[in-house]
């Protein structure tokens, strides 16, 4: 999904309705992180950023020790985490 789909999605209204779905996701982050589970934030895309989120993702993914902090390893590690959290999604959606 994008963001502005999220947005639709949980019919937020402007103004900065993305910056409203950018905020629910790093929180998102933070929980997923302290909690040791896959970034489910990894889910949502930047509909201008082939495929992948916005560097916003990427900054608050290198600040929880999740990324590293050279921008070369960031496109392999959010194939990986993006993986993971569709795993992570799939497994639940069977229980």
């Amino acid at each position: 999904m994008t963001y502005q789909q999220v947005a639709t999605a949980l019919t937020l209204t402007p103004p900065r309705t993305i910056a409203q779905v950018t905020r629910a996701l790093e929180q998102l982050m933070r929980e997923d992180a302290a909690q040791q589970k896959p970034f489910i934030s990894a889910l949502v895309v930047s509909r201008r950023g082939e495929g992948m989120p916005g560097v916003g993702f990427f900054e608050l993914a290198v600040a929880l020790g999740r990324f590293p902090a050279d921008t070369a390893g960031h496109k392999t590690a959010y194939q990986a985490e993006f993986q993971r959290a569709l795993n992570e999604r799939n497994n639940d959606h069977k229980s």
